[in-house]
C-alpha cells in the first residue's frame, strides 16, 4: 500500500487473501484494532482508518460529519481497491456508521463487486437516528460516559493533560453522531455480520438486529460476553468469527 492519509497498515500484516479496513469508534484511533489484526494474520491483512485530530494527526482539525469522514475515506480507497482484492469493512460503534456509509459511496447505486462483507460492531443500526447516548453534550458528560463505557484507560481519564489531548476528538466525534442521519432507503447488497457484547448497555441485541434491513444479503449475528468494548478481552474469539465471516462471503 502506498502512502495514505486515512488509512494505515496495523502491524507487520501482509498482503493476506483478503484486506479488511477497521473504523474506530468515538474518540478512537487506528491502534484500537491492532490486536485484532494480529490475530488475524497472515490471511487477513488489516487497515485501520485514522480520523484526524489523534495519534499522529493530533494537530489536524477533527471532522464533525460522518458523512465528511465517509467521503474523505471513499476517495483514498480508489487505489486501494485498484488491484481487485476482495475488501471487508470492520466498523466498530461510530465506525460502524462511518463504514456503512463509506460502503455506500463504494456501491455508488450498483452493485458492489470490491466490498464482499460489512461488520457492523457495537452499534444499533443507524434506521432510527442518533441515539440518547449520542446526544451528549459538555466534557462533564462526555467525561462520564467514556468512563461507563469502558475503552479508554483509567490512566489516561485520571490525567488532566491526557485527557485535554484527546477530549477535541471526542467532542467531534459526539457532534458527528448527534448530527448524523442516514439517508431513507439506503442499502447496501454485501452480506452484514452484526457484532455485539452481551452486556453492552448502549445497544441491545434487538436493535442490532436491526442492521438486517439495511441490505438485501444475508445478515448474521455474533454476540460475545462483554459490554461496548468487548473486543478488547475477545480478541481471538472475535478472530475466528471474522475469520468465518470471510471464509463465508
Amino acid at each position: 500500500m502506498g502512502s495514505s492519509h486515512w488509512i494505515r497498515r496495523m502491524g507487520a500484516t501482509g498482503p493476506g487473501d483478503i484486506r479488511m479496513v477497521c473504523f474506530p469508534h468515538a474518540g478512537g484511533s487506528s491502534t484500537f484494532f491492532a490486536g485484532l489484526a494480529r490475530a488475524l494474520a497472515p490471511e487477513v491483512e488489516v487497515l485501520g482508518v485514522q480520523y484526524p485530530g489523534r495519534q499522529d494527526r493530533h494537530r489536524e482539525q477533527p471532522v464533525e460529519d460522518i458523512a465528511r469522514m465517509a467521503e474523505a475515506v471513499h476517495e483514498e480507497l480508489g487505489a486501494l481497491l485498484s488491484d481487485g482484492r476482495p475488501c471487508a469493512f470492520f466498523g466498530h460503534s461510530m465506525g460502524a456508521l462511518v463504514a456503512f456509509e463509506t460502503a455506500l459511496l463504494l456501491r455508488g447505486g450498483q452493485p458492489s463487486k470490491e466490498l464482499t462483507r460489512l461488520f457492523a460492531s457495537g452499534r444499533a443500526a443507524p434506521l432510527a437516528g442518533p441515539r440518547p447516548g449520542d446526544l451528549l453534550s459538555g466534557d462533564k458528560e462526555l467525561l462520564t460516559e467514556l468512563h461507563r463505557l469502558g475503552g479508554v484507560g483509567k490512566d489516561v481519564l485520571g490525567d488532566p493533560e491526557l485527557v485535554s489531548m484527546i477530549m477535541p476528538a471526542v467532542r467531534a466525534d459526539y457532534r458527528a453522531l448527534a448530527t448524523y442521519g442516514m439517508t431513507p432507503g439506503a442499502a447496501l447488497d454485501c452480506p452484514v455480520t452484526v457484532l455485539t457484547g452481551e452486556a453492552d448497555p448502549i445497544v441491545s441485541p434487538e436493535e442490532a438486529a436491526q442492521w438486517q434491513g439495511l441490505t438485501s444479503a444475508p445478515t448474521e449475528m455474533r454476540v460475545f460476553p462483554g459490554g461496548h468494548f468487548y473486543l478488547q478481552d475477545q480478541v481471538q474469539q472475535v478472530a475466528a468469527a471474522v475469520r468465518e465471516s470471510l471464509l463465508a462471503s
